[in-house]
């Protein structure tokens, strides 16, 4: 397991090859890797500034972590998040598990995304036009997470 709530750019290339190096009794890694964009409610976006508390962010992408790993037999799990200022284009997060069962994977990697987006502390300030704008839950996210509820 692994979990960084990092400024630092990633190679995604090097994260999965780390992740999955040595590992013959995967027989599945599912992965997804977000990206700032650059409209956003129909406005152009030119920048993103995510802030968090840090220590408390850490704790609670590890309960969402340990979550996954009640519902699914997952052999790793990778949360990369990033914080401070992103432009159009930079990655933003990266999740990838890691499962003998693709279905497992796939699912897993779903469900931390949904509540990464629900859950995590984080608090998004979206630079437009217009001005800065912080970025409001969206019903949407809150609907893709409730499928989860158990």
């Amino acid at each position: 397991m692994a979990i960084r709530v990092q400024a630092e750019e990633f190679d995604v290339g090097a994260e999965y090859a780390a992740f999955t190096a040595g590992r013959t009794s995967v027989g599945g890694v599912a992965m997804f890797v977000g990206l700032v964009r650059d409209i956003a409610g129909g406005a152009a976006v030119s920048a993103m500034t995510l802030e968090h508390y840090p220590g408390m962010t850490e704790k609670q992408l590890e309960a969402i972590e340990e979550e996954a790993r009640r519902r699914w037999p997952l052999d790793d799990v990778l949360v990369i998040h990033r914080y401070g200022r992103l432009e159009p284009g930079d990655r933003i997060v990266m999740v990838a598990t890691a499962s003998a069962h693709r279905d497992a994977a796939f699912e897993s990697c779903r469900f931390l995304m949904d509540w990464l987006k629900t859950k995590a502390p984080f608090w998004k300030l979206e630079a437009t036009p217009e001005g800065e704008r912080w970025v409001e839950a969206k019903e949407s996210d809150d609907a893709a997470a409730a499928r989860w509820a158990e």
